[in-house]
């Protein structure tokens, strides 16, 4: 019997879920953690639905004795055990294992394997150093929207280094794993920087483009940028697409690497067994910065277990957005009508060309996303949808947008419930944008204001409504006979806000 006959099972879904998905896992065997994460179902914007890792150091001491340790190894295999458990009692129709470098260059990796699949019913891929490397590469690639550089994974045991334009086979990896860098070293710094400098001279990448961005992955990277967020007065907590100029994060990493972390602000936000790696971590990324030439840092949440389902998908969803996907996903799940948010994709759209407004790839992709959220807080309290959009963009896991697209979106939501009028300051996030990105999203927000008080979210109706550039040059809101009656006061008063955005009087027309 195979695990999806074993695991199919009848159960109403929740409504918070989306229909006709199975569960997929996989059970990722690192060299410092073990972690089973729970998917949704394979797609392009994949959500999580349960997540746990145990911190159980398997790669500690590898490099010495050649073995796993064997309280290691014991500790990983009850994690294990619990994992496919839950696995099963979720519904998972495919568990994917994936076991890395500790596994890998242990003598008894293969003994630990056997036990693992014995467990599980599964088979466990014993991936490759150039294998891991691959599926970080395509972490990047599943992440980001249209990356360019060189990604860099570093994970207790190895580090793996990937163009973003390189195949299969293309990848490197290394001994300088947070674990065994400390472990090299003896826990002395200054021979770690060392062992990491001589490991790297035979490092040989050629940087795809001209930006030279290295995209950072990995739990103690990743804890490294939470560590610089706090120290900076970031605005936003989310790491993923966290970028900063590479030599301004190098002496940053100087800094963690000689000094007492609690000298740092928000230490305590870091785990114990994380803030004991910092320094090797900083070290690592110190000289693979140096070596390689790069000109600023991107940090990035998807990684080896993303890249892995990325490599799953059919070249149609992979090629889809997954800003899009993503933020598709919850219009279904929460607002009123779904097909109502892609009419006011397609008549903003129109109307910004009636205006003469331009838009880059990117704020044309925002601008979507934007209308996708327009109205997934409609059941809040009115005095709070615009809090609760907010607390939704500025934490939600959407991949491929920048955090200044991130600032656009709270700002559309945020002036979309709050209004135009200056007593409404925009919200803190709104910092992360330029002037003109701050702009046009107003613009956004004040196109919302008015249609949605004809539409009131009832799709079919603002195909009905245009905003047309006249002959002479006038703007002018066109509205369809049967429609007449809902203009008014308040209609008429969203039109003058809009056009003080704008800079130009619109008028309405009933045709």
């Amino acid at each position: 019997m195979t695990r999806k006959q074993k695991t199919k099972q009848k159960y109403i879904e929740a409504q918070g879920r989306l229909r006709k998905r199975e569960p997929v896992a996989i059970i990722d065997i690192g060299s410092n953690s073990v972690r089973l994460v729970i998917y949704e179902g394979l797609s392009r914007s994949p959500a999580v639905l349960f997540n746990e890792k145990v911190l159980c150091g398997l790669g500690q001491g590898v490099a010495q004795t050649g073995k796993l340790d064997e309280k290691a190894s014991k500790r990983a295999l009850v994690a294990i055990k619990r994992f496919n458990h839950l696995s099963t009692q979720v519904g998972v129709s495919d568990l994917h294992i994936l076991a890395t470098a500790a596994v890998r260059e242990a003598d008894n990796g293969t003994e630990f394997i056997t036990n693992v699949e014995k467990i599980c019913g599964a088979y466990v891929q014993l991936l490759s150093g150039d294998k891991e490397a691959y599926y970080a590469g395509l972490g990047a690639s599943s992440g980001f929207y249209a990356p360019d550089g060189i990604v860099g994974d570093l994970g207790g045991g190895s580090m793996e280094l990937i163009s973003t334009s390189s195949k299969e086979g293309d990848g490197l990896t290394t001994p300088l794993g947070g674990l065994r860098l400390q472990e090299t070293s003896k826990g002395n710094i200054s021979d770690a920087r060392k062992i990491a400098r001589k490991e790297l001279s035979r490092v040989k990448l050629k940087w795809p483009g001209k930006n030279k961005c290295f995209y950072v992955i990995g739990g103690t990277w990743r804890s490294l940028a939470r560590l610089h967020m706090f120290n900076v007065n970031y605005p936003l907590d989310v790491v993923h697409d966290y970028t900063v100029k590479a030599k301004d994060y190098i002496e940053f990493c100087k800094r963690v690497a000689k000094q007492d972390l609690n000298d740092f602000k928000g230490i305590e936000e870091i785990s114990k067994n994380r803030q004991n790696l910092l320094p090797y971590g900083a070290v690592a990324l110190i000289e693979t910065l140096e070596h390689l030439g790069a000109k600023e840092v991107t940090i990035s949440a998807t990684g080896l277990r993303e890249g892995y389902l990325y490599s799953l998908l059919d070249e149609k969803m992979r090629k889809s957005d997954a800003l899009l996907e993503a933020t598709g996903e919850l219009a279904i799940l929460r607002a009123r009508s779904p097909q109502h948010s892609l009419e006011l994709a397609d008549w903003t759209d129109s109307a910004l060309k009636a205006i003469g407004l331009k838009e880059s790839k990117s704020e044309t992709r925002w601008r979507k996303a934007a209308c996708n959220l327009a109205d997934i807080s409609w059941r809040s309290d009115s005095d709070f949808r615009a809090e609760q959009s907010l607390g939704i963009i500025n934490n939600a896991g959407f991949n491929s947008i920048s955090h200044e697209g991130r600032a656009y979106l709270a700002i559309v939501n945020f002036h979309r419930h709050q209004g135009l009028g200056s007593k409404h300051q925009p919200p803190k996030i709104a910092s992360l944008a330029t002037q003109e990105t701050a702009k046009k999203a107003r613009l956004i927000a004040g196109l919302f204001r008015v249609l949605y008080l004809f539409s009131a979210s009832v799709e079919g109706i603002l195909p009905t409504i245009k905003l047309v550039r006249t002959e002479y040059g006038n703007l002018v809101l066109q509205i369809p006979e049967e429609l007449s009656v809902l203009t008014g006061e308040r209609p008429a008063s969203r039109l003058e806000q809009l056009g003080r955005e704008i800079g130009e009087e619109i008028t309405v027309s009933v045709i």
